[in-house]
């Protein structure tokens, strides 16, 4: 057992840590909420509270299509990655599929491929194919980025769940679909929960492939895009009303996250004591 001093010490350290971590995202938000020309006090509390930096922000930028336009491209990535992955990762985990090794394999290359490498041909194959400055321009290359990992994180959770479950299925006669929907699918859940929420947060932050692919049609623009030419453009001018459309940015992140926080840890966790 941990002395009293050194569970003190613990403590300390993770609140150092935290607080740290924390100190970025506290600093924009006091900006955001401050008065033109106002400087926070000592302790980092704004000396004179406003709400108007936010609708400044939101008239100014255009954050309402940028925002449900990162939504539907968040959350249709999310859903076909997750599908494609599931299926994948049942068949490759648990069906007898002719070199599931190699095929895995090839999948993986994904993972090592350095994302600036594939920019410049991906804007090729895209412009070749009419779709610069479109929806799909932005989801169907993010699905094809994503896979790879889902297809790996679900393999490994599968791989994990005790082989008694769908051989108890088998025997009661159920189907490999029936299998999957009933008993795998159930059993790893809070894989797929993490597998979803990582998915998510790494389409709506996606920067690179928005500004090389949707550069001139502000009806597609993707949230985090909106922002960077929003900061661009009011260069100069009230720092806080830049704090507030990064805060409205960040928000549905924040939301999504805390709303399914324990479905991630208990994914993440129960993929490394299964690994």
């Amino acid at each position: 057992m941990r002395s009293r001093g050194e569970s003190v010490i613990s403590h300390l350290i993770l609140v150092l840590g935290a607080a740290i971590a924390l100190y970025p995202a506290l600093s924009i938000l006091v900006l955001a909420v401050s008065e033109r020309g106002g400087r926070p006090s000592p302790l980092g509390m704004p000396r004179s509270f406003t709400l108007d930096n936010f609708a400044r922000a939101w008239e100014g930028g255009g954050f309402d299509t940028a925002l449900l336009s990162s939504a539907v491209v968040a959350v249709s990535v999310v859903v076909v990655t997750v599908t494609l992955s599931v299926l994948t990762g049942y068949a490759l985990a648990w069906l007898r599929v002719p070199m599931a090794g190699p095929i895995l394999g090839v999948l993986l290359i994904g993972l090592v491929l350095p994302y600036e490498g594939v920019i410049v041909p991906l804007h090729s194959l895209v412009k070749d194919l009419g779709m610069i400055n479109t929806t799909a321009a932005l989801i169907l290359p993010q699905i094809g980025l994503s896979v790879s990992l889902g297809v790996f994180w679900m393999t490994t959770y599968f791989r994990g769940v005790p082989r008694s479950l769908p051989e108890a299925a088998s025997i009661d006669g159920a189907s490999r679909f029936q299998t999957l929907t009933k008993v795998m699918l159930p059993a790893a859940l809070p894989g797929v929960s993490a597998l979803a929420l990582i998915v998510f947060l790494y389409a709506w932050n996606d920067f690179l492939l928005a500004l090389v692919l949707v550069p001139d049609n502000a009806d597609v623009r993707t949230a985090p895009l909106a922002l960077s030419f929003f900061a661009g453009n009011v260069k100069g001018a009230d720092i806080g009303v830049t704090a507030a459309a990064a805060v409205l940015v960040a928000l549905p992140l924040v939301v999504v996250y805390v709303v399914l926080q324990r479905s991630f840890i208990s994914g993440l966790l129960g993929g490394a004591v299964k690994e």
